[in-house]
């Protein structure tokens, strides 16, 4: 997984240049141990940072690098990058020992369309099937991930009027039926207001992997009573045990028992986070 994109961070940054130049720092390459992976960017402002390339000397070293670039005047050009090298050794105070490549780039307010897909990255689309609060939770922990959100009730009124920019809001009614209409590869959280709903969703997201294989993580909210109610209902309606293991219930990593909406977001975006790594 891309971890480099940041969407609050890509946000801030487009909104700054729209006022100020900065230098956009990027790992270009890396050899051993180092804090972040290539792509990792942060922006260097003459007073602020956007975004982050790990921390510690590595980066201080590198802010007053492009801060220097930034009081020299120099005007990007086309084509034009500079990179420098940075050992992570006792010189900068850091043991990790490798090395690190950072690209250091002048950019202004004319540069964004061209900045725009390199910074973002891939997304990975999440289907989230409720607007309570435990889905208005989630949408807040996942707005910083690298996940394209697409947020399905079949009440009129329950979604916020401002979203973060990356979450796309749909009135689905029957609300299963917008299972068919969801992305390649999305991550599906089913929490409706009625288990219903969620009885519904769910068979209707085993018919599709049963026959497009393409929902690797598939999780519903409860307790492990409701989702042996569930398998039960589920199994009367054709569905196989290895087609069930598909299921997560409870959802969210293990160990975490608070009840409260973000604590059960923070746990579920963890729990994201590892099913896109284990693939």
């Amino acid at each position: 997984m891309n971890s480099g994109y940041r969407g609050g961070n890509v946000q801030r940054l487009f909104v700054q240049l729209a006022f100020q130049p900065a230098v956009l720092v990027r790992v270009e390459s890396t050899q051993g141990s180092v804090p972040r992976e290539v792509g990792a960017w942060m922006a260097v402002f003459s007073g602020t940072l956007v975004g982050t390339i790990g921390g510690g000397h590595l980066e201080y070293a590198a802010t007053a690098r492009a801060r220097s670039i930034l009081q020299a005047g120099h005007a990007r050009l086309a084509g034009e990058k500079v990179i420098e090298r940075f050992v992570l050794g006792p010189s900068l105070g850091q043991c990790c020992g490798g090395v690190v490549h950072l690209r250091f780039e002048p950019v202004s307010a004319a540069d964004l369309p061209l900045l725009a897909p390199g910074l973002a990255g891939k997304l990975l689309p999440v289907a989230l099937f409720g607007g309570g609060h435990v889905g208005h939770a989630l949408v807040q922990a996942l707005a910083p991930l690298p996940f394209l959100l697409t947020w399905i009730d079949s009440r009129d009124g329950v979604f916020p009027v401002d979203v973060p920019p990356q979450v796309a809001c749909e009135h689905s009614e029957p609300v299963q039926a917008a299972v068919q209409g969801l992305a390649p590869q999305s991550r599906v959280l089913i929490m409706s207001f009625s288990h219903a709903e969620d009885l519904d969703v769910l068979a209707a997201c085993l018919k599709r992997q049963r026959g497009q294989a393409d929902l690797p993580y598939i999780g519903l909210i409860g307790s492990k009573t409701k989702w042996a109610t569930f398998r039960h209902r589920l199994e009367a309606r054709g569905f196989t045990s290895a087609e069930l293991a598909h299921v997560t219930c409870p959802i969210g990593v293990p160990g975490i028992t608070g009840k409260e909406p973000a604590v059960i977001a923070a746990a579920v975006a963890a729990q994201l986070l590892q099913s896109v790594n284990a693939i």
